[in-house]
């Protein structure tokens, strides 16, 4: 199976994925840094730090994986201040949020791909005491070389959705091999546990810890934080209600700008902020939008470098990476994106850490757990279209003691779930102590 593996993600690295960086690399400043460590071509000072120091590696994918992880890295300088912690992310935003939000972490790098010349290449450099990998970052090639130095493995945080564990079965005995790689599995849920066994993982490597991400401290903000969000943004006390639609996609903008549309015939200062996934490449598509329905557009990015009063635009744009999850802050009313499409939702602990009414459209399988804590004790609604999310957004801005209600649910369950970071952590030392 690894020869197959191997043929197959060499053709797709030739084929798609080096044109497409190089492409990059034409277009991007600051690309090439990427493209480097990537290719596993990591500078000695940059590793200088953890290597050949038993250091413990954290890798996680993409931005939602760095918030896991930032709460890992604070426990683990507070429980082991000696140990020595790489932290490795897959996406740019991955990479800025880890240099943003952990600055405790002694080195932070981009992944390396999972060609097996370049994997076995950083493994060997590196020679960690530990790797831990968070949610499912299952990669054959690397646990592989990870396996060969005997080094131990633990899933933290570890997440399975029923459609990845569907898509996981076509891995076969890559599958196999790469769980029996792994020491312990630090599982989010129950339900995340049940997946991850029927997968193959043994029964008694699997524990439930629960969810880091409650554990989060980088999302809080103080009054004199939010003040200046608020200048920057041009949100003035007339401004109400601030509606936040964080992590859209598309199709979605068009059922916001809907419903805020209707919103606007109660309350003429509304305010939208839309934060779209993967801004880079959709800012263009959202303003053409926004012109649509008549609205003037504000990007974050511009607005932040002006000095003064800002233009109160209806409509704003986060173009900045990494400060959703504090920008959350200055909203109202907050929907959740990636939930109206097929996609599987999005993080809804963000902006419950900020007390916030919560909205989601009809898919969040793959948050349904976090959802669910929510929608429980009333935190977080479940609509399925725009006239059920025009509604809400009128019935929460009308309704003072609702609106207040709903925040207080969602601080009540992040305040009730938290401590997953030192159960994961006790775990940790654990296996090192056995290891």
């Amino acid at each position: 199976m690894y020869i197959i593996y191997n043929v197959l993600i060499t053709l797709v690295f030739i084929i798609l994925v080096l044109p497409y960086f190089l492409y990059r690399l034409t277009r991007e400043k600051g690309f090439g840094h990427r493209l480097r460590q990537t290719m596993g071509l990591v500078r000695r000072e940059e590793i200088e730090p953890v290597e050949g120091t038993n250091c413990i590696w954290i890798h996680g994918a993409s931005v939602g994986e760095m918030v896991a992880i930032s709460p890992l890295v604070k426990e683990i300088k507070k429980v082991m201040p000696e140990k020595k912690v790489l932290v490795s992310a897959v996406t740019v935003g991955g990479y800025d949020m880890a240099k943003r939000i952990m600055p405790e972490a002694d080195a932070i790098i981009n992944s390396p791909l999972d060609l097996p010349f370049v994997a076995s290449s950083m493994v060997q450099r590196v020679r960690p005491g530990i790797f831990m990998m968070v949610e499912t970052e299952l990669w054959p090639n690397f646990l592989r070389a990870i396996r060969k130095q005997n080094i131990p493995v633990m899933m933290v945080n570890g997440r399975v959705s029923e459609k990845s564990a569907k898509n996981y079965r076509y891995l076969f005995g890559l599958m196999r091999d790469m769980l029996n790689t792994i020491n312990r599995f630090c599982m989010q849920s129950s339900l995340d546990a049940k997946n991850i066994i029927q997968l193959g993982a043994d029964p008694e490597k699997v524990i439930v810890t629960g969810n880091t991400k409650f554990d989060q401290t980088y999302v809080e903000v103080s009054p004199e934080d939010l003040a200046t969000y608020k200048t920057e943004l041009g949100l003035g006390e007339e401004s109400y209600p601030v509606i936040m639609a964080g992590s859209t996609h598309p199709s979605e903008e068009e059922i916001v700008l809907t419903s805020f549309t209707a919103l606007r015939e109660k309350y003429p200062h509304a305010r939208l902020i839309i934060a779209p996934r993967k801004p880079e490449h959709r800012l263009d598509e959202i303003e053409s939008l926004n012109t649509k329905f008549g609205y003037e557009t504000g990007y974050r990015s511009k607005l932040k470098e002006m000095e003064g009063k800002r233009p109160e635009y209806p409509v704003l744009l986060i173009d900045t990476l990494g400060e959703l999850g504090r920008i959350y802050a200055v909203g109202d009313i907050v929907f959740v994106g990636g939930s109206f499409v097929h996609y599987g939702g999005h993080n809804v602990l963000e902006p419950a850490a900020h007390a916030k009414p919560i909205l989601v459209g009809p898919s969040m399988e793959d948050f349904k757990d976090s959802y669910s804590l929510l929608s429980r004790v009333g935190a977080c609604r479940m609509v399925s279209d725009a006239d059920g999310l025009t509604k809400a957004f009128l019935e929460i801005a009308g309704d003072d003691v609702l609106r207040k209600k709903m925040g207080d649910a969602s601080m009540q369950v992040i305040m009730e779930n938290r401590g997953a970071a030192p159960k994961t952590i006790h775990y940790l030392t654990d296996l090192l102590n056995h290891y």
